[in-house]
């Protein structure tokens, strides 16, 4: 169990993170400069709070009201930095050696081995960082804080090292190596992929602060702000204002749009439309459209596209679709679901 209640002002930044979360996987999503990373330093010990709480386990780590602070070499914290942190001129079974707590010979020997084998990583002993590919750099790194049996795990942008066409498989391999920590784990990334495949729950941060939060497929489905939106991938985000107890009226593209039987609440302030949420035919948000640009991609089509009345400062409207979809003659309408209208309240 993570339990993080921090603020820490640097002047030019504040952080106010309050973060609670029953076990598995935490993601902290969250594009550049939000405060991803200073919330894990935080956890670590490696930046102090003005104030807060904050406790892994049921062990306090640290509590400013109380007068705890417990030094970061006693927070048995295993943090995987963006770049792994490896020693270039040491070897694997070296660097691994490093994060051993026993001192006496035979059973660091051991745990050593015993930890290559589990990381797959047997074989390349005497090789140096320099000589491994990037996936077998991070399985060293993780095989190095493993052997210390941390208590929590930290993982800031694990990926972000790795050429695109390793991440995949390092994604893999990495989910199935988590699946076997029985402690928690905290993932920060500005890659939605990143955490859909591997979090249990996630949480948005926006300018220091949580913007959303809650397990990963439903916040997914209803991101509940714009910043959560924007970063789970919705293309088509506008403002929007309440018309009646289940529409809504979106001022820049001149329509009503019904939610399908869900309410809308007094405060919302915008709505989130997902580029495939879009189709042809009849339905009850089925509205006619001006296209305006076709875009072929490898496996989609992106096609753009304006409401009749849409004011002409606005962007245009993405729709996409797999390419076996493309029908023979583009719809001069297209009709949306209420179910896929994301209504967003901050």
């Amino acid at each position: 169990m993570i339990d993080i209640s921090v603020y820490k002002n640097w002047g030019s930044f504040t952080l106010d993170v309050a973060l609670h979360h029953q076990g598995g996987i935490l993601g902290i999503l969250g594009a550049s400069g939000c405060g991803k990373s200073k919330t894990l330093q935080c956890v670590a010990g490696i930046e102090t709070p003005d104030d807060g709480h904050i406790s892994v386990g049921g062990k306090i780590f640290f509590d400013r009201k109380r007068g705890v602070d417990v030094p970061v070499a006693r927070r048995r914290v295993g943090y995987l930095f963006q770049h792994y942190a490896l020693f270039p001129n040491m070897t694997v079974e070296e660097n691994i050696r490093c994060g051993v707590r026993s001192s006496t010979r035979d059973p660091a020997r051991k745990q050593v081995t015993s930890m290559m084998e589990r990381m797959r990583l047997t074989g390349l002993e005497t090789l140096k960082p320099a000589e491994l590919s990037g996936g077998q750099q991070q399985r060293v790194a993780l095989a190095r804080i493993l052997v210390n049996e941390p208590d929590i795990l930290l993982l800031d942008e694990p990926f972000s090292a790795l050429d695109s066409y390793l991440k995949e498989k390092v994604i893999a391999e990495l989910k199935a190596l988590l699946a076997e920590f029985p402690k928690d784990v905290i993932l920060v990334t500005h890659s939605r992929d990143e955490a859909y495949q591997l979090c249990h729950s996630i949480a948005v941060l926006d300018d220091g602060r949580v913007s959303a939060v809650g397990p990963t497929k439903e916040l997914f489905a209803n991101p509940q702000s714009r910043a959560a939106a924007v970063l789970t991938g919705c293309k088509n985000i506008v403002s929007a204002r309440k018309s009646g107890p289940e529409s809504v009226f979106i001022p820049a593209w001149q329509v009503t749009l019904h939610t399908g039987g869900r309410p809308v609440g007094d405060d919302l302030c915008a709505v989130g439309i997902r580029a495939h949420a879009f189709h042809g035919g009849e339905g009850v948000n089925s509205l006619p459209i001006v296209i305006t640009e076709e875009i072929e991609q490898p496996f989609e089509w992106i096609v753009k596209f304006r409401y009749p009345r849409q004011s002409l400062a606005t962007p245009d409207i993405w729709w996409r679709f797999a390419k076996p979809d493309r029908p023979d003659t583009l719809p001069d309408r297209l009709t949306l679901g209420g179910d896929d209208i994301l209504l967003l309240y901050r």
